[in-house]
């Protein structure tokens, strides 16, 4: 059965300036997201990981190219535009959290929604049902970030970047900061989000990360460079960390 395709570029490039030479990290790169995957990127540093990421999120801007979202392209969008697009459409999850520090996690979760224009009743709601589903007990919901351990912080910037229902949670390197612990319960988080039928693009460099998805895209000097599919994620299942150690050998990791 075919999937739908929630993203498509078409011979994306991103290129700096450095020095006064141009260094291009993306190179006419063609790719599809599908809906529902969980698509993992990795590749080497400096192999244009986030850069892509960003620019699938329209939190950047290509030098050359096209970006689609389930049809609709956002490459010619002003600024204006790209933020209503962000606000309605994606979610963020980085490796820094970003909280407001001067705001509880229930604050930080409701005032992003509210950006949307939803109601705040409607709204506390919803962040209640997420903290919940997170495995945020409620003594943690009116807590600062800074009153709260690394992985919590990061459950708590989830429900953040899912508040306004977003098509698709972009996450650059979500579990880099994090000890095992924390890696297991964000990594958890993501799959239900995805499981209830999100679509998820995660940036890692790490295989525990990588299990999750259904899909793992490799990148070298900008360009992808092979693909490997997993099908649904199963907890224990060794076959999938063996396949996906196999892969990365051959794409040189």
């Amino acid at each position: 059965m075919n999937k739908e395709v929630i993203i498509k570029t078409e011979k994306l490039s991103k290129s700096f300036s450095v020095g006064g030479k141009q260094q291009h990290v993306i190179k006419n790169l063609d790719m599809e997201i599908y809906k529902g995957d969980f698509t993992v990127i990795m590749g080497s540093s400096g192999a244009g990981k986030s850069t892509l990421l960003y620019a699938l999120s329209g939190m950047d801007k290509p030098t050359l190219g096209s970006i689609s979202y389930s049809g609709k392209e956002i490459t010619s969008m002003n600024d204006d535009q790209l933020s209503v697009f962000r606000r309605k459409h994606c979610g963020f999850v980085f490796q820094q959290v970003h909280l407001v520090d001067s705001m509880s996690i229930m604050d930080n979760a409701i005032s992003t929604g509210m950006l949307t224009g939803q109601k705040q009743k409607d709204l506390k709601d919803k962040a209640e049902k997420l903290f919940e589903r997170v495995g945020l007990s409620k003594d943690l919901w009116g807590k600062f970030p800074a009153q709260l351990s690394g992985g919590e912080a990061q459950r708590a910037a989830m429900v953040r970047a899912v508040i306004n229902d977003p098509d698709v949670v972009f996450a650059d390197e979500p579990t880099g900061a994090l000890n095992s612990s924390g890696v297991k319960s964000v990594l958890d988080v993501l799959t239900d989000i995805n499981r209830g039928g999100q679509s998820i693009v995660m940036v890692t460099h790490d295989i525990t990360s990588a299990r999750r998805a259904n899909r793992i895209i490799y990148l070298r000097d900008g360009g992808i460079i092979g693909e490997c599919n997993l099908g649904e994620y199963v907890s224990g299942d060794k076959e999938r960390h063996k396949k996906i150690k196999e892969f990365l050998e051959e794409m040189g990791w």
